[in-house]
């Protein structure tokens, strides 16, 4: 059974519509195909209209739809079903909320990772709802040195409400492990892509989001804080959370327009979660485009390139008094 956002209302009624229309049609053997064809246009035009003017709290909304596809289904779709998942950091435990591994993209193998959530409740559990504990991050910082020791480039799905903030993370040194991923993943010598394919808050998306090219899908948010925890911290209450996600500047518009990312990969029409497939197409076309680009630069050029890019990030030059 799909599910609708509230601002999607107008959606799903003309989605019913259209099922009871076709419904009709097998029960009766009655034609309606102007029927089903005038609703079809209605549909594609509603979905249009809607999703042509959200605001950035609807965008967050949209980035969390359950319907949305995750990490593993991207991985997944892009590798053609060739996938090796890879697990552990050989030292603790596997991270579920982390995922990583092998597969091969239009000839080329790449290393996946990417925090995965779950598809139901009891998966949710099972995925820590895709919030990583510091294993997480030494995996997947062990899975992007196995991919410089064989020369294979990196591609990393963002997608999490953050890293997982437990006291029994803390202990085994969340902080560190996510500090040393951002060290290390600024001088790796193998290209790194990273894609935002849904939530992207706080360091727990940084601590694999340091790459010669950052992207976000169009419906999707990058920020230190989410809506609602920021609404909770400056208004004691999460009924502010709309003027938060507008004050956070968190769209993929407003991180590009702010040069913190470096391009935005569009949606099919109502969003990743309307037609997952022609999503995971415009993910792969922008993979393999960023690779061949990437590929043929000298190492050095390219870690001394991603450096540069990063340290400009917020730099501020100030005019001369008068």
């Amino acid at each position: 059974m799909a599910n609708y956002l509230e601002f999607e209302e107008p959606i799903r009624e003309i989605i019913e519509q259209l099922d009871q229309a076709k419904d009709l049609e097998n029960k009766s053997k009655v034609d309606v195909s102007k029927t089903t064809k005038a609703l079809e246009k209605k549909l594609k035009d509603t979905r249009k209209e809607i999703y042509s003017g959200l605001t950035a709290w609807q965008r967050v909304q949209v980035s969390r739809h359950p319907d949305r596809p995750y990490t593993l289904g991207y991985i997944n779709a892009l590798t053609d079903g060739n996938f090796i998942e890879l697990h552990g950091d050989r030292n603790v435990k596997d991270d579920k909320a982390m995922v990583g591994g092998l597969g091969t993209v239009d000839g080329q193998s790449v290393m996946f990772i990417g925090q995965q959530k779950g598809i139901n409740t009891k998966m949710r559990q099972y995925r820590n709802f895709g919030m990583a504990n510091p294993e997480g991050y030494r995996k997947a910082l062990r899975l992007m040195r196995l991919a410089e020791k064989f020369n294979i480039p990196v591609v990393t799905f963002i997608d999490t409400p953050g890293a997982f903030p437990g006291l029994e993370a803390e202990e085994r040194g969340q902080g560190e492990a996510i500090a040393k991923n951002l060290m290390e993943m600024t001088t790796l010598k193998v290209p790194i892509i990273c894609i935002v394919i849904g939530e992207g808050a706080s360091g727990g998306a940084l601590g694999i989001g340091i790459g010669d090219k950052v992207m976000m899908m169009e419906n999707t948010w990058y920020s230190v804080i989410s809506p609602e925890s920021c609404s909770s911290i400056l208004w004691r209450s999460w009924d502010y959370k709309e003027q938060a996600a507008e004050a956070l500047k968190l769209t993929a518009e407003d991180m590009l327009a702010n040069k913190l990312i470096d391009g935005i990969i569009k949606e099919p029409v109502g969003g990743a979660h309307a037609n997952p497939e022609e999503a995971f197409s415009f993910v792969k076309k922008e993979v393999i485009k960023q690779i061949k680009a990437l590929a043929p630069i000298e190492p050095e050029k390219r870690v001394a390139a991603r450096i540069r890019k990063f340290s400009n990030m917020g730099v501020v030059e100030e005019g001369k008094k008068k």
